[in-house]
C-alpha cells in the first residue's frame, strides 16, 4: 500500500466534489452549503495532501502499519464527517439524527491524527 499516493487520490477526489459544489454555490447564488464545502475542501482534500507530501517526505514513516491505520481511519471519518455535514445542511437530517455517527466519525478523525503525531515522533527523522 503508497500510503502517500492512497492520501493523494482521497484529497483529490474531496477537491473534485469541492469545486463542483462551490460551481453550483456561484452558479446559483445558493450559499447554504458553504460550511459543507468548507470542510470538504480543508478536512477532505488541504489535510489529506498534507499527509501525502508528508508520508512521500519521510518514506520511514510510510513504511509503517501505524500509517495504513492513519490513512483507513482518516478515509473513514473523513468521508462521514463531510457526508453528515452536507446532509444536515441540505436539512435532508437533523442534528438529533446524526447522533451517535457523528461523534465516532469525528473520533476517528481524531485518532488517525494522534496516529500521525505519533508516527511523527517515531519516524520523521
Amino acid at each position: 500500500m503508497n500510503v502517500s499516493r492512497n492520501f493523494l487520490l482521497l484529497g483529490s477526489a474531496f477537491l473534485i466534489v469541492g469545486i463542483v459544489m462551490g460551481m453550483y454555490m456561484g452558479g446559483s447564488g445558493d450559499h447554504s452549503l458553504a460550511l459543507s464545502h468548507a470542510h470538504i475542501n480543508l478536512l477532505g482534500f488541504v489535510l489529506s495532501a498534507v499527509f501525502a507530501l508528508t508520508y512521500k517526505a519521510y518514506p520511514a514513516m510510510a513504511a509503517t502499519r501505524l500509517a495504513r491505520v492513519h490513512f483507513g481511519l482518516h478515509l473513514v471519518g473523513a468521508v462521514m464527517v463531510n457526508l453528515l455535514v452536507f446532509l444536515l445542511l441540505a436539512q435532508i437530517i437533523t442534528e438529533a439524527a446524526m447522533v451517535p455517527i457523528a461523534p465516532i466519525s469525528e473520533l476517528l478523525v481524531l485518532i488517525g491524527v494522534l496516529a500521525f503525531g505519533w508516527n511523527v515522533l517515531q519516524n520523521a527523522n
